[in-house]
C-alpha cells in the first residue's frame, strides 16, 4: 500500500505543545544483514522550544512502541528506544493521568534533552493504536 504523504506514528499535542514522530517513507538498507528502515523525524514545538531531528525506525522499534503503548495505557511510565542507537522518547503521566511529560533525549548527535508537557485524554490511546496500525499497513516489514 502506498501512502499519499507522511504518517504521524506518535502525536502528543495539547496546551500549545506538541511532540510528533512523523514517518515519511522507507529507506533500503545498504548492508545485507540490516532490514529496511522507515525514515522520518521527531518534531518538538512549544512556545519556548522548536526543533526536529531525523530518525530511522526499524521493525523492532514498532514492536517496542506497541508494548510501550500497552504499558502506558495501564498507567506505567515508558521509555521508547531506551539506550538504543538513536533518539529516545520517555513518557510519564501525572498521577491524575490527564497530562503527560514527554522527554526527547538525543544522546548520540546533538546531546540535547527536552521535556514537553501535553494533555493526555483517554481518546488519545485509541488514536495512538490506530496510528501504529496505519504505519504497519502502509509500510509492512519484510517478514509480514
Amino acid at each position: 500500500m502506498a501512502s499519499e504523504g507522511p504518517i504521524d506514528l506518535i502525536s502528543l499535542e495539547g496546551e500549545g505543545n506538541s511532540v510528533i514522530v512523523r514517518i515519511t517513507g522507507r529507506q533500503s538498507a545498504q548492508d545485507p544483514p540490516r532490514t529496511d528502515a522507515l525514515v522520518g523525524e521527531i518534531l518538538v514545538d512549544t512556545a519556548f522550544v522548536r526543533g526536529s531531528i531525523a530518525t530511522w525506525i526499524f521493525p523492532e522499534d514498532l514492536t517496542e512502541w506497541q508494548e510501550a503503548l500497552d504499558a502506558l495505557d495501564c498507567g506505567a511510565d515508558v521509555v521508547w528506544r531506551e539506550d538504543e542507537r538513536t533518539t529516545e522518547v520517555l513518557i510519564s503521566r501525572d498521577p491524575d493521568g490527564e497530562r503527560a511529560h514527554v522527554t526527547i533525549a538525543d544522546r548520540s548527535m546533538s546531546l540535547t534533552t527536552v521535556t514537553v508537557t501535553v494533555a493526555l485524554a483517554d481518546a488519545w490511546f485509541d488514536d495512538a493504536y490506530h496510528r501504529l496500525d496505519q504505519v504497519l499497513k502502509t509500510w509492512p516489514s519484510e517478514g509480514a
